[in-house]
């Protein structure tokens, strides 16, 4: 059974940075698969912000969405993934959510409905 769990969440105002974390408690997607970061502001669609693909061995891909490229970091720590989030904007409130699947070599990581597995959420709210 597939269990994710993100924290981290909070608010804190332009220009800040948090960090997100999501642990895949059954240890499912470790060096496997892939699990990415979605996230989902009011009234809007939910939007794929990172995802990382396991690779050979213990190694990994990453990519991100053009609105985050730069200034967000995704890393995994065995069970663990994080999103390093820098420079944040008001547009980067959102409720974030961690996903994972089976495998990234097909399909669209941003697409949400290619995940079968998600956590509960964690709100983000940058404010002055």
């Amino acid at each position: 059974q597939v269990h994710l769990v993100e924290s981290g969440g909070g608010s804190v105002s332009p220009g800040e940075s948090l960090e997100l974390s999501c642990v895949d408690t059954e240890y499912s997607f470790t060096h496997r698969g892939c699990m990415a970061w979605f996230r989902q502001a009011a009234g809007k669609e939910r939007e794929g912000v990172a995802v990382i693909t396991s690779g050979e061995g213990a190694s990994y891909h990453r990519y991100y969405a053009d609105s985050v490229a730069g200034r967000f970091n995704a890393y995994q720590v065995q069970n663990k993934i994080y999103l390093q989030m820098k420079s944040l904007t008001p547009d980067d409130s959102a409720m974030y959510y961690c996903a994972a699947r089976s495998s990234c070599d097909s399909g669209d990581w941003k697409r949400d409905n290619e995940y079968p597995y998600w956590g509960q959420g964690t709100q983000v709210t940058v404010s002055s």
